[in-house]
Order: structure tokens, then sequence, then C-alpha cells
């Protein structure tokens, strides 16, 4: 080794130690005849002294050393004069006795520190450098030590950890598929896996009854915070198991996550329907970091020729606990932030219930003060509180109101990053409509099993159908997902034709899974962690592109390298693929 020690474990115990250091200079300082340099590594910083009375020769060529320049110094551990109590290594400093430059560098286009003036686009571009700094680093072993105890706690759950193809079948549901050309096979492709789930189903009847893989998974889709075109899941599988098996084992693993990096003792993880998330939330995934439940009106607003009221589907508000006080200005700010191309909201109607227990609305003109007291009753609202009221068809303005719910939740400082709410939400619908394509899709995948009590109303009443399907929230980001899978073929053949597959087309795009149902599959349901979400809830980070050693831009591509990138028209020929961009 170059080095006796990092740049992060020497104290006032290794006083008149002989060192060997090696790193990089963060800074330099030149007091009087004296010069410091701040040399720093991936464990910390250490402070080096050079003194011209002992060796001006020395300090000379320390005084030539720029940032990020890489040097091994070797010396002797004295104690600071000045301590620095925000240091681990804050009380010594090492007298240098011999430096040498082993590597020069050109100045860095932002700053190395954990408060950088280098933009987005620049980090990314400079992303080796980026690393470099504290936050981003600590972000890395976070998730390091996440997948550590991930890996712990599974193996002692007997779960064995299989690798599964990276080069496979492209099928037609989901997200798109990114696709490799095949040399060999002219005209043909393989996709790279959305997820492994096809495999982990066939490791079940191979009789490996507990999988697990921290494993790449692709999707060619839009990108936004939560979401790069490469992710990593922890994907999972068991046999021979209930829904209430899968949830407790793998609530089991959350509160082991939280309390062995987080050093946070969980609760029991409560449960949620789909239909009641919906219903109080507007949401699949509400944060319940704070209460703010939705409350429906139609029984209480409507009949009083009021327009809006009476020509919507579903009437619901919302209580913002001590809010009366808003101004115009910023009820106008709310009425624009739900007028947004994105949430699509057409209105907002409020009403104050004043500090004197007075009660105002904004449609005084259609309610009177008996038809207030009954808004106040059913909000439960108090002196200081604002209802805040939005109408329309019943999906969309769950939708919009939910919007608006978590927008005061941020504004009054309710979703606080320190603060964690998990929540299992059960019962999910097994199909959803697509009017795009004039079919019904699976919500999760086609291989979610229905609840058994609901495949008569496969044929009658496909909407109402409920799947044997699962997510984990934490607060309000899907965490994770998954289901108790179809394990024959009659069911599954019969959830191919109900999303509109042919019986050859269901052969062609998934028969080998078919073919194996019919060897003794055994009932088999799993789960897939986003892992990279779940860090960056664990790192307080609203996107998962720091949590990633080297991610791609909004565009999905790698500023740093270049990619994606044109190839050789050799590469074109001999791959028999031709381009019309």
């Amino acid at each position: 080794m170059l080095r006796t020690h990092t740049c992060g474990e020497l104290t006032i115990a290794d006083l008149n130690k002989e060192v060997t250091l090696t790193g990089w200079v963060q800074k330099s300082r030149d007091l009087g005849g004296m010069t410091f340099i701040d040399m720093r590594d991936r464990y910390g910083i250490t402070q080096l002294t050079f003194n011209s009375d002992d060796n001006a020769e020395m300090r000379a060529q320390a005084r030539e050393l720029g940032r990020e320049f890489v040097i091994k110094v070797s010396g002797k551990v004295i104690e600071r004069s000045n301590k620095n109590p925000k240091m681990a290594t804050g009380d010594i400093e090492i007298k240098v006795a011999k430096l040498e430059l082993l590597n020069a560098a050109k100045l860095p286009p932002f700053l190395i520190e954990d408060e950088t003036d280098g933009g987005d686009d620049l980090r990314l571009k400079y992303r080796y450098l980026d690393l470099r700094r504290n936050p981003v680093r600590n972000n890395l072993v976070l998730r390091h030590k996440m997948a550590q105890e991930v890996r712990k706690y599974l193996d002692g759950m007997d779960f064995i950890e299989v690798e599964t193809p990276v080069l496979i079948k492209s099928t037609p549901e989901g997200a798109r598929d990114f696709v490799v050309p095949s040399r060999m096979n002219p005209g043909e492709f393989y996709a790279l896996p959305q997820s492994p789930q096809t495999f982990k189903q066939l490791l079940m009847v191979s009789g490996f009854d507990r999988y697990f893989q921290i494993v790449k998974c692709f999707r060619d889709e839009d990108l936004r915070a939560d979401r790069q075109p490469e992710f990593t899941q922890i994907d999972c599988e068991m046999a021979f198991i209930e829904q209430e098996d899968i949830l407790n084992v793998f609530e089991g693993l959350i509160r082991t996550l939280f309390k062995n990096v987080k050093g946070i003792d969980l609760t029991e993880v409560p449960r949620m329907q789909y239909a009641d998330a919906m219903r109080l939330y507007g949401s699949d995934k509400p944060d319940t970091r704070f209460d703010m439940k939705f409350v429906e009106l139609n029984d209480i607003v409507k009949g009083k020729d009021f327009p809006v009221f009476e020509q919507a589907d579903l009437i619901i508000g919302i209580n913002a606990k001590a809010c009366a006080e808003y101004t115009r200005k910023q009820l106008d700010e709310l009425t624009d932030f739900i007028k947004r191309p994105q949430i699509g909201g057409t209105g907002l109607i409020y009403m104050r219930h004043g500090a004197d227990g007075s009660l105002k609305s904004s449609v005084d003109k259609f309610y009177n003060e008996d038809d207030l007291k009954k808004w106040s009753e059913a909000f439960n609202s108090e002196p200081g509180d604002l209802i805040l009221i939005m109408a329309g068809q019943t999906d969309k303005v769950r939708k919009q109101l939910n919007e608006l719910r978590l927008e005061m939740g941020n504004r009054l400082g309710l979703r606080d990053k320190d603060k964690f709410a998990p929540l299992w939400v059960l019962d999910f619908p097994l199909l959803e409509w697509d009017e795009e394509s004039g079919r019904y899709h699976a919500m999760h995948h086609p291989f979610t099993s229905p609840k058994p009590e609901d495949i008569a109303m496969l044929d009658t009443n496909p909407g109402q159908v409920r799947a044997n399907a699962y997510d984990m929230v934490v607060n309000g980001t899907e965490i994770g997902g998954g289901s108790i899978r179809i394990h024959d073929r009659e069911l599954q053949s019969l959830m191919f034709k109900h999303l509109g597959f042919s019986v050859e087309e269901a052969q062609k795009q998934f028969g080998f899974l078919l073919d194996a149902f019919e060897y003794g599959a055994p009932p088999h349901g799993g789960i897939a962690f986003g892992f990279d979400r779940l860090v960056s809830i664990f790192a307080g980070l609203d996107s998962i592109r720091d949590v990633i050693a080297f991610p791609k831009n909004n565009s999905g591509r790698d500023v740093m390298i270049d990619s994606p990138s044109t190839i050789a028209d050799e590469q074109l020929k001999e791959l028999k693929i031709s381009t019309t961009v």
C-alpha cells in the first residue's frame, strides 16, 4: 500500500506516529512562513503543515500544489493548536517530512465542495469529479450499506440469489422495450428486461422456492425525477405461500432496513385497500405523513342551483388546518396551481372558518349560514381552518385534489423528509381500460392472479375484478409492488384472452411459460422494490439520480461519455440494419 493510514482515521491517540497518507489537495492556505493543506480521500480530510523554518524548499513545493493534485506525504502526527471539532481528524495535523507529487490536475470546472457552484448538466458531464463530493459519495455509501442489509436479511430467510438473463424476448405489455439486434440472427432482436418477471416464475417451477436478485432493469419511457432508463430492483419470489406470507416477510425487510441503516424502529406497517386510498386520498400511493383526508360532499351541497356542483359527478374537499387567514393572492395561487395543464383543474371553491367562528365561502350567493354549518360539520372544521373544494368527473377530480393536498402539505411543512410513513396498499384492480387502444390492460402485469371470488366477473364486468396485488408505499412514493401469480395454464390463457391476445399470439409470446405451467407449477408470488427509490427516500432526496453512480439526464443521455451515439456504417451493415433518421 502507498499509505499507512487514511485521511479520516488519525486522532489525538496517534500523536508522534510516523505516517504516510495519500489523497487529493482540497485546498491550501498560506499564513506567514507556513502553508497548510487539507488533503482528502473518501474517508475524510487531514491537515498538513509545511514550515519554512524546517524545510523552505518543501514549503515552496507545497505552495505550487493546486486543487485536486494527487499527492503522497510522510511525516509525524502532531497536535493542532487551533483544533476543529467539526472534523474527525480536527485535533491533529501532519508535520510533513516528505512530499511526493503523484499526479497534477487541471483546475476543476466546479468547486469540489459540499456546496458546489456546478450546475446539474456540468456536474453530470464531469460525474467522476462530482463523485468526489461528500454528499454524492455518501449517497453511494448508503446504497452499498442498504444492499448489504438486503442480502443479509434475505439470506437469513433462506432466499437464493440467482442471476437471470439480460438479453431476453421482447413482449408487448408494459413500457417500451430497449431492443438489441442479433448479428448471428439477422432481422431478429433481443430485448433488455423490464423486469425478470417470467424468469423468476420459471425459477419457482424449477423448485427454487425463495429467489432474489438485486438486478438491473430497462424501460424506454419518458423520464422524470424518479425514473431512469436503467434502474435497479430488489426482485423477489416465493413459492408455496399466500399473500399474507409475502406481506410479513417483506415488511420485515423494510423494518430491518430502517432499523439497521436509519436507526428507526418502525411500528407495524398499516394496510389500506386500493378503493379506500383512492376515496380518501385520490392516489394509490398516498402520503400518510399527514392527515387531510378527502371529504365527499355530494349529499350536502347538491340541490342549491350552483351549476358547478349540479353538473359534477363528485364534489370533494380537504381541510387545510389554520389557513383561514390565507390572502386573496394566496388563494389565487392555489387556483392557478390546480389549473396547470398537468393537473387540469377548472376551479377552486373555498370556505373560511374565521377565528371568530364565522363561516364565509366563495359561493355565499348559493349557500347560506345553515348550509355552511353543514360543510363545517362534514370537515370537523375549527376556527382558523380553510376548506378547499373541487368538483368534476370522479377519477379526474380525485387526482386533481390529490395534487392540491400534496401542495398544501408542502406549504404547511407537513412532508418532513426525516419522518417516514410506510403503508401497504392492497387489492388493486386487475385490469384498467385504455382509451387509446380501446381495450383493457393489466394494471400490474399479465401474470397477476385475480381474486378467486372475482374470476366470474372477467366475462361480465372486467373492470371490477380485483387482483391479488399489493404495493409498499413510503411517504407518497411507491417503493415496491407485487402480486400472487397465476400458476396454471388455463387461468393464464383466460387472462391473455381478456387482454386481447389471440391463442396464437399468446403462444408465440409466452408459450414457454404456458408450457412450463404444465409441469407442476407451485402456487407462488413475489414483489419487486425499486432500489434506487428506496435509497433516495433514506437519503432524503426527491430524485433517484444522485443515488446512481453514473446516471442519465432527463433526455436519457449520458453526457459524460456522450451516449447514445451513432455507430459506424460497417457495424450497421454487419447487423443488417439501415436507418432513416
